[in-house]
């Protein structure tokens, strides 16, 4: 995934400024996708330059006054084109467990806190999804827009069920299951 395609989808949800931007992704993309209020501004200049965004025009033209963008047809189309496209899973980069790995090599004081640190952030992190999935996924809301956003936030969901079960089997001392076998 690419920052240009994080603004570009936000932007066809709703029109618009970099501030605006910065905080929408805050609050929904950035738990997936994060950017910089630069990274983000940097972004929209090169996707007006490349005619797929332009700034809606404003009622009142004053110096120091927010531009709102909106998708042009060719950014919707680039959209479109970079969904359909095949991408393979990306590899998990995580700090925790090249520490991990390292600790194996050269000792491990200080690691049990280090993951007992790891567990509360994603349980927290789980009890936010949670009271946005009760918040704005009620029973009931089943257009395919609903759907999708609702399966993403199924997916962090699952994700931070996943490290919190295993970090629950670290801290435990558990030896984690071989392969499965076919």
């Amino acid at each position: 995934m690419s920052l240009p395609h994080a603004i570009l989808t936000a932007l066809l949800e709703k029109p618009s400024s970099g501030l605006e931007l910065t905080r929408r992704f805050d609050r929904s993309i950035g738990y997936f996708w994060s950017a910089t209020h630069q990274q983000i501004y940097r972004e929209l200049g090169k996707l007006e330059q490349a005619g797929q965004i332009r700034a809606l025009p404003s009622a009142q033209p004053a110096r120091g006054q927010k531009k709102e963008y909106e998708v042009l047809p060719a950014g919707r189309e680039a959209l479109a084109a970079w969904v359909a496209r095949p991408e393979d899973p990306k590899q998990i980069r995580d700090p925790l467990l090249l520490r991990m790995r390292a600790a194996a090599v050269v000792g491990a004081p200080g690691l049990d806190e280090e993951l007992r640190r790891h567990l509360g952030l994603h349980r927290r992190q789980l009890a936010e999804y949670l009271e946005i999935e009760e918040r704005d996924f009620p029973p009931g809301r089943n257009s395919e827009e609903d759907r999708l956003r609702h399966l993403v936030l199924r997916g962090g969901i699952d994700l931070e069920n996943f490290w919190i079960g295993w970090l629950t089997r670290a801290l435990d001392g558990e030896r984690e299951p071989g392969p499965a076998s076919g």
